[in-house]
């Protein structure tokens, strides 16, 4: 006789119970400054969201605008299999770091402490989402309801808004990667697929984007969540 084994539901874990509580009925019509934020990153071993795991997470925390550079969070996540991938060469995690990484388990709660209920920001923060929320699911019942930015959305709604809706856009020749726009802009420079420090590229990114959008009428979280929500990412 066949068996059916269904998969074991995950009980709520209390920090996705508050997560889902805090975005509830949130207000997004007060100005940007009220808000604190938090600009996230990972690494991973692939980007395919079955097969590929975390092995990084990065963040730092924006209040008033302003980056708070003691308020970080870093952290080497062991994988199921902490071998050499195609993505080690790129973000230089060895599997001997790896093999003395806590589990992802441990990790995400603790991030998610550190989080809080701060509106997330990333670049082509999406992919990062997946994989975030794919574990959150996983281990803890459910996934996150906290709003977010994206500074690769941004970017092409600041240019859009400063040359027209004629303006056309493409990522093909990479015209919209953190590294790109951050030498276009003359930001500072950190080393980066480092999760920590493509937090802080991330940041200062969206700390232009924001102040420059403002000339044109940008104002509140809900200005910036509705900007560049249509353009399609090519990657």
């Amino acid at each position: 006789m066949l068996k059916l084994f269904r998969k074991k539901q995950v009980e709520v874990h209390p920090l996705i119970a508050r997560n889902h509580q805090a975005f509830l009925d949130f207000e997004k019509n007060l100005p940007l400054h009220e808000y604190e934020l938090v600009v996230l990153d990972t690494e991973l071993t692939g980007l395919k969201v079955k097969k590929a795991e975390i092995v990084a997470i990065g963040a730092v925390k924006i209040r008033n605008l302003r980056i708070q550079c003691a308020e970080t969070f870093y952290a080497l996540v062991q994988p199921d299999d902490p071998l050499h991938t195609s993505s080690t060469l790129i973000h230089r995690i060895t599997p001997g770091e790896l093999q003395m990484a806590k589990k992802l388990r441990e990790i995400l709660p603790a991030f998610l402490e550190f989080c809080g209920d701060a509106i997330q920001i990333g670049h082509y923060l999406r992919l990062d989402l997946e994989f975030l929320n794919a574990a959150s699911n996983n281990l803890l019942g459910g996934v996150l309801k906290t709003p977010y930015l994206d500074t690769m959305r941004l970017a092409m709604a600041y240019n859009e808004a400063k040359h027209g809706h004629y303006y056309e856009h493409s990522n093909i020749h990479g015209a919209y990667t953190l590294d790109a726009l951050s030498r276009e802009f003359n930001l500072p420079e950190f080393r980066a697929h480092n999760a920590l420090n493509d937090s802080f590229q991330a940041a200062y990114l969206f700390l232009y984007l924001t102040k420059k959008m403002k000339e044109y009428g940008f104002r509140t979280l809900e200005d910036y969540l509705r900007a560049g929500r249509k353009w399609k990412i090519i990657m």
